[in-house]
C-alpha cells in the first residue's frame, strides 16, 4: 500500500544482511513496516517484510549477489509497494566513525573519508558504503544521514581510550572506540523517559547482550569505558565472537599450525564465543536446553555470566559505585536465567533481583529494597536512527 505521508527509511547494514524500517515522521515516530534482506551472496537471497502487526506482510525470493544489488532490489520493492516520493531521507548505520561525535549528512567528503578507513572494519564498513553509493545512486537528491555506533563512545577519557602498544600506532588511529553506541543512545534516552535521574546525574551500566554483546558505563549520561576496543571482536565472549584474548595465541596457532592472520580472524569472529566453547550451538536458548545434558553447553553459559559479572564489578569501580544497571539485547531482554545468574552475589553492589519481575521480564526487575536500580530495556536501534535523521534534517518538533 502506497504512502503519501512524510517517512524516514532506516538502513542497517550487516555482514550478508540488509535490516530496514520506515517510520512516519509524526510525534512520536510511527513505524510503519520493517524488514530484512538476508542471505546476501548465497543462493536465495530472502526480503521479508513485516507490517504494523508484526506479522509477515509481503516476501520475496531472489539472486543478490552482493549489498549492492540487494539494496537495488530493495529499493525496486519499495517503489512498487510503498512510493518512494514520500520518503524525506535515509539514515544508515555506521558501524565505524572514528573522530566523529554525532549524526551527519552524507557528503562527497565523508564518503572519501569512510573509503579511507575501511581498513578498520573491513567486515561492515565496504558493505555500508556499498549501500550508501547505490542510494545515491538511484536518488541523488535524497538526504542521507550517516549515524556512527562509535560516536556514543567518544566522550571516553583518554586513559580508557589508550592501548599500551607503541605511541606511533596511535598516530594511525588504533584507540579503543566501543561499538553498539546506537543501542546505547536509544537505552539513555528511554532511561530518562522512564524517569530515572540516574540518565543524567548519575551511574549507569548499559549490558547490550545478544549475538554480539558489549556492556557500558556512563556517567551523568557520559560513556566513560567500553568493553568492546579497536574492533567489536573484543571484550565480552558473544554468540561466534571469542572476546578479549591473550595476543600471545596467535602466535602460538601460527608457529603449531601456519594458521594466517585471515584463518585466525574467521575463527575469533565466526568460530568462537558460545559456538566454541558448546562445539554445538552459538544461540543462548538451544545451550539453555542442553544444559543439563552437555556439559559443553553449560560451560558456555558459565563463561558468559561469569565475564558479564566482572565487567560490573570492573565498571562499579571505575563509576565509584552504581545507581542503575540496564539489561537490553536478545539474551539481556529475554533470558530471565541469565539476568538471575550474573546479579547472583553481586548484594554488596546494592544489586537484588526481585525474583518473580526478573521471571515474567518486567521492566524494573529490583526489589524496592535494592539500592540500584535493575531495569530491562527493549533496545532500538533503528528508531534512535530515525530519530538521529529527524534530528539533521530540522525534523526535530515532529520526531
Amino acid at each position: 500500500m502506497k504512502n503519501d505521508s512524510p517517512c524516514i527509511l532506516v538502513i542497517n547494514g550487516g555482514s550478508s544482511s540488509i535490516k530496514f524500517a520506515l517510520y512516519q515522521v509524526d510525534e512520536p515516530l510511527q513505524r510503519l513496516l520493517y524488514g530484512m534482506v538476508d542471505r546476501i551472496g548465497l543462493s536465495g537471497t530472502n526480503l521479508t517484510v513485516h507490517g504494523l502487526d508484526g506479522k509477515p506482510q509481503s516476501s520475496l525470493r531472489f539472486v543478490a549477489a552482493d549489498h549492492r544489488s540487494a539494496a537495488n532490489s530493495l529499493i525496486d520493492w519499495l517503489e512498487k509497494q510503498h512510493g518512494f516520493t514520500s520518503i524525506m531521507g535515509a539514515g544508515h548505520r555506521l558501524v565505524h566513525g572514528m573522530k566523529h561525535t554525532a549524526p551527519e549528512l552524507v557528503s562527497p567528503e565523508l564518503l572519501n573519508e569512510l573509503h579511507c578507513i575501511k581498513p578498520y572494519d573491513p567486515e561492515h564498513l565496504p558493505r555500508e558504503i556499498e549501500l550508501i553509493e547505490t542510494f545515491i545512486q538511484r536518488y541523488p537528491e535524497l538526504p542521507q544521514v550517516a549515524c556512527f555506533d562509535t560516536a556514543f563512545h567518544h566522550s571516553m577519557p583518554r586513559v580508557a581510550k589508550l592501548l599500551p602498544i607503541p605511541r606511533r600506532y596511535e598516530e594511525l588511529g588504533v584507540l579503543r572506540y566501543g561499538f553498539h553506541g546506537l543501542s546505547y543512545s536509544y537505552l539513555m534516552e528511554e532511561l530518562a523517559r522512564l524517569g530515572d535521574s540516574a540518565a543524567t546525574t548519575g551511574r549507569v551500566i548499559l549490558a547490550h547482550l545478544g549475538n554480539g554483546a558489549s556492556m557500558a558505563a556512563v556517567r551523568d549520561g557520559l560513556s566513560i569505558d567500553s568493553s568492546m576496543g579497536f574492533t567489536p571482536a573484543s571484550g565480552l565472549v558473544m554468540s561466534t565472537r571469542a572476546g578479549d584474548l591473550d595476543p600471545g595465541l596467535f602466535s602460538f596457532l601460527s608457529r603449531r599450525d601456519q594458521m594466517t592472520s585471515a584463518q585466525f580472524e574467521k575463527m575469533v569472529n565466526h568460530e568462537s564465543g558460545l559456538l566454541g566453547i558448546s562445539e554445538t550451538s552459538s544461540d543462548m536458548r538451544e545451550l539453555l536446553e542442553d544444559e543439563a545434558e552437555d556439559v559443553r553447553a553449560a560451560e558456555a553459559i558459565e563463561l558468559f555470566c561469569y565475564q558479564v559479572k566482572k565487567y560490573i564489578g570492573a565498571y562499579a569501580a571505575s563509576l565509584g559505585g552504581l545507581d542503575t544497571l540496564v539489561f537490553s539485547g536478545g539474551i539481556g531482554e529475554n533470558a530471565a536465567v541469565i539476568r538471575e545468574r550474573i546479579c547472583a552475589d553481586l548484594e554488596f553492589l546494592g544489586i537484588a533481583l526481585d525474583q518473580k519481575q526478573n521471571t515474567t521480564n518486567k521492566g524494573l526487575i529490583s526489589k524496592a529494597s535494592s539500592r540500584v536500580a535493575v531495569r530491562v530495556i527493549h533496545t532500538d536501534e533503528e528508531q534512535m536512527i530515525a530519530k538521529m535523521v529527524c534530528r539533521v534534517l530540522g525534523l526535530g518538533q515532529k520526531c
